[in-house]
């Protein structure tokens, strides 16, 4: 893709505006990207139409010349942006990310308005393609406490990623909130942590006392650690065996290792103790506000997918102690078994 301001003026934008991650910006990037090679190409495929138009007709060269990048996609229409939502489901996309990459160009094209490069969003009358339904998944109670006993307890790597995934448990925060937490984020008489979320946005965030007397142990050796080994980031949490801050990848795959030794689905993720912890607290009869603001949702809609996981549960539970030949007169009619 060429140098195109506007596209460069967006991203600085969701980087020192909007506070977006580092990662995010890369993905917004990569899609634009995209998106730009797709209007360059289209915009080729005209240029060579109307100069075989003019070869044939003897009408001298083509007046049509190649549009440069950042006109095209000012002057993008909805049909434009329907022709690339083709070229996506043509590459086998799945839904959700064909809905992802149309979300960038809904929030591109916005900023375009704000600005006053456009004055209309030509995404907005472009349908996001419906989306499959999947529930996030959740390990029982039993499976999480089979998965924070694995790591040894004796030495320093262990303690910590005994403490790692303890906290992940136990708050709920994401792995990338885990990974930027400073030891000063850490109140041990309050039984908080204070979480700097998407956005930049801060949140105190509960701990449970058994995460914290495994912070505590974990500390015990990374301090002692600490004192031979000048390398060690003296502000930083969770460090790797450098002294250095543990990276959201090391995490996942450090839990790949407890996973396999604990004997449980490969397929489970750091982010899945963060829907256990979601699914367990309104289990436990937590409101739905309430688990919002502890994940840091800005949404409510977003949380409201682990109703889903609950009403399931509590259908599992209700089956097995209502067996079909013993179901309520009322449930019995619904289904057209009358009594009568």
């Amino acid at each position: 893709m060429e140098n195109c301001a506007i596209v460069h003026e967006f991203l600085d934008y969701l980087k020192f505006e909007k506070h977006f991650s580092e990662h995010t910006a890369k993905c917004y990037n990569a899609d634009l990207v995209q998106y730009c090679n797709f209007l360059t190409s289209q915009n080729h495929q005209q240029s060579d139409k109307s100069q075989d138009w003019s070869s044939q007709s003897q009408a001298g060269p083509a007046t049509q010349t190649e549009t440069k990048l950042e006109q095209l996609i000012i002057v993008a229409t909805t049909e434009n942006l329907r022709s690339y939502m083709v070229v996506l489901n043509d590459k086998q996309y799945s839904k959700s990310t064909t809905a992802r990459k149309l979300a960038t160009l809904r929030s591109f094209y916005k900023f375009l308005v704000k600005r006053s490069y456009i004055t209309s969003n030509p995404v907005t009358a472009v349908r996001t393609p419906k989306q499959e339904k999947k529930l996030p998944k959740f390990l029982e109670y039993e499976d999480v406490k089979r998965l924070l006993e694995t790591p040894p307890a004796d030495n320093w790597l262990g303690a910590r990623d005994r403490a790692i995934m303890e906290t992940l448990y136990s708050t709920g925060i994401r792995v990338s909130e885990l990974s930027g937490l400073n030891i000063e984020d850490v109140d041990f008489l309050g039984e908080v942590i204070h979480v700097r979320g998407k956005g930049k946005k801060e949140r105190i965030a509960p701990i449970g006392s058994s995460a914290l007397q495994t912070i505590q142990s974990y500390m015990e050796f990374r301090n002692k650690r600490a004192q031979n080994n000048s390398n060690f980031d003296s502000k930083v949490l969770f460090v790797n065996k450098h002294g250095k801050r543990l990276s959201t990848r090391s995490v996942r795959r450090k839990m790949d290792k407890y996973l396999k030794m604990a004997g449980l689905d490969p397929e489970i993720s750091p982010h899945t103790l963060r829907h256990s912890f979601a699914t367990h607290m309104l289990n436990g009869g937590a409101d739905l506000r309430s688990v919002q603001e502890l994940l840091g949702h800005q949404s409510l809609s977003t949380t409201q997918v682990y109703t889903h996981l609950t009403t399931n549960k509590l259908k599992e539970v209700y089956d097995k102690s209502h067996p079909a030949d013993d179901r309520p007169i009322e449930q019995a009619d619904q289904s057209g078994d009358s009594p009568w």
